[in-house]
Parts: C-alpha cells; sequence; structure tokens
C-alpha cells in the first residue's frame, strides 16, 4: 500500500498543529488546521522504526531502534514545518517509559532540534478516549470501551455517559504489547500451537479482568491494528480513512485473521495487498491481543477508529 499519506489541499487562513506519536513500533505524524470549530487533516504519515524492541527483555531502547525513530522525527518534524505548522509536539510512550536509558534518547532528539516528551500511560489512555468520546462517529454510544494495542503496552479503557459528562468506569495500560511478544513467546515467524497457546495464555492473563465492569455497548479499535486488519480485508492499495472510519471487525473474524497471519512467514505477510510497509513482524501479533481483549470483554466485535490519541492532543494544544 506504500507509505502512509493524506493530504488536503492547502490554506492558508488557519493556523496550523502538529503531533508526532513516538511510539514502541511505529512513528506518527498528524498535520491538522483549524477551521471554525473543526480541525481538519492536512497530512498524516506513518514509518515503522522499532523503537522498543527488545526494550522489554533488555530494559533498553536498542540503538538501531533509536537511529531509526530520530530519523523518523526528523523527517516529519521538517515536514510539519514546511506546511506551516506553529506549533510542533512529539511524545514517546510505553517503550520510552521503561527503558532505563531514555533519557539518552532524550538527549539525542533535543540535540537535533526535535524535542520529545513522554506521554504517562493514564494521559496515553485519556487521549485516546478524548479522540473517540468527541468523534461524531461515535456520538451515540452511551457506554465505551476502547482497545489500544501498541508495540509494549495495550491500553484499556471504559466509560458510560450520563447526561453530557462521561464517566470512567475502568482504565489501565496492560503490558502485553506486539513487540514484546515478538522478541518472547512469539519470536518465530510463524509460531506453532504450542507457542501460540502460551501467548494466548500470557496475554489472558495480563489483562484479568476480574472486577465486574458493565458490559460496553460499543468497543472500539485505535491503532495500527484495526486500521490494517481492514486495509488487508479489503485488499486496499491506497490509504483511504474515509473507508476505514468506523468500519465494524467481527471477533470470530478477527480470530480467523489472527490465525491466518500466524501461519505465514514476515515475507508472506509483507507481500499481502494492503498490509502497511513494516507491519508484517507485528501485525498477526496485535490481532491476536486485539482478539484476547474482545474475547475479556465478552463482546461480539468492535468498530476501528483512524484517530488516536494525537488527535486529541493536537486539538487541545
Amino acid at each position: 500500500m506504500g507509505r502512509r499519506l493524506y493530504t488536503r489541499r492547502m490554506q492558508t487562513h488557519s493556523p496550523r498543529r502538529a503531533v508526532l506519536d513516538v511510539g514502541s513500533n511505529s512513528v506518527l505524524l498528524l498535520v491538522s488546521e483549524q477551521d471554525g470549530a473543526r480541525w481538519n487533516v492536512v497530512r498524516e504519515a506513518t514509518r515503522v522504526t522499532a523503537l522498543g524492541e527488545g526494550t522489554k527483555a533488555t530494559g533498553l531502547l536498542g540503538e538501531s531502534g533509536m537511529t531509526h525513530t530520530l530519523a523518523a522525527i526528523a523527517e516529519f518534524w521538517e515536514a510539519a514545518r514546511e506546511l506551516g505548522a506553529t506549533n510542533i509536539r512529539a511524545f514517546a510512550t510505553m517503550a520510552a517509559r521503561i527503558a532505563t536509558n531514555t533519557p539518552v534518547f532524550l538527549g539525542r532528539a533535543a540535540a537535533q532540534g526535535t524535542p520529545v516528551e513522554v506521554m504517562s500511560g493514564d494521559d496515553e489512555a485519556h487521549y485516546g478516549f478524548s479522540a473517540v468520546a468527541n468523534d461524531a462517529t461515535f456520538a451515540a454510544s452511551t457506554r465505551i470501551a476502547i482497545v489500544d494495542v501498541g508495540g509494549q503496552s495495550t491500553e484499556l479503557l471504559l466509560a458510560e455517559r450520563e447526561s453530557d459528562t462521561w464517566n470512567v468506569r475502568h482504565q489501565r495500560s496492560y503490558p502485553i504489547g506486539t513487540l514484546g511478544l515478538r522478541s518472547g513467546v512469539l519470536r518465530d515467524e510463524s509460531p506453532d500451537f504450542a507457542a501460540r497457546l502460551n501467548a494466548v495464555v500470557q496475554i489472558d492473563e495480563a489483562i484479568d479482568l476480574s472486577e465486574t465492569l458493565p458490559p460496553p455497548v460499543e468497543t472500539v479499535a485505535l491503532g495500527a491494528t484495526g486500521t490494517n486488519l481492514v486495509t488487508i480485508a479489503d485488499r486496499a492499495t491506497a490509504w483511504e480513512p474515509k473507508r476505514v472510519h468506523g468500519r465494524y471487525l467481527d471477533y470470530t473474524d478477527i480470530g480467523r485473521m489472527a490465525g491466518w497471519l500466524l501461519d505465514m512467514t514476515d515475507a508472506e505477510r509483507a507481500a499481502l495487498v494492503g498490509i502497511e510497509p513494516g507491519r508484517e513482524r507485528s501485525i498477526h501479533i496485535g490481532a491476536l491481543i486485539l482478539e484476547r481483549f474482545l474475547f475479556a470483554l465478552k463482546v461480539p466485535g468492535c468498530r476501528v477508529s483512524v484517530r488516536g490519541w494525537r488527535h486529541a492532543v493536537l486539538e487541545n494544544s
């Protein structure tokens, strides 16, 4: 499908802002401009850089991951400037939260003129929720669960609407992510049945939803796992966010796709029509994690959002 890029016609009358999501597996750029009460996307782009690969095992950000991530940050920062963004902010998430050498990474980012802040797990979940709660696509929902699968963690938030107020009933960052499992029990490109079973046990034990939670009316998947499952299913040759946003993924179909993708090698997954370049090492694991979270929530499926916490940060900066 090529590099993700979504651009609208440039306008000169509106202020522009940019946010970089420096995740454990990828760097995402969002540039938007304000039009009255609305924020219109000017450009979105993604680079898979694997900043957090091996971090769970070593406690460190690897040199390769840091180098590729810093290059992507510099590229996106310059692109945002060229597009006229006057406010640019970059935030790193789970891998940066758990690594002991994060100060080294932050120092190198500052030295190249692209300072990065570390976002807390609570803020990541809060802004992810805001991106969904303030989205007209899900405006009719009264009880929402949001699942955001990442490289080193998965965020889950469940909230209920009472009149015009949202009350958070559950919010947690779980230490389960695609890169963590890829460097552990699912290290093989095509893991066997025993490895898959062990992975399911690890995920289910990490989730442990022992507390009684009200069943969500709407479950929303944020992040690359949901969007890539849609584009792979559609065999999409171009990134069309309007076709992906709000799409429903059935629980059974997600489970089938997880099994199908787990049977493949990295090269076979990379050759799939619709997959984002670089996701071949993680999409099968992301599908498995999403399936287990839906199982724990006892829901029949989820809808996909192309928005994420970066949208809420940008719109509220």
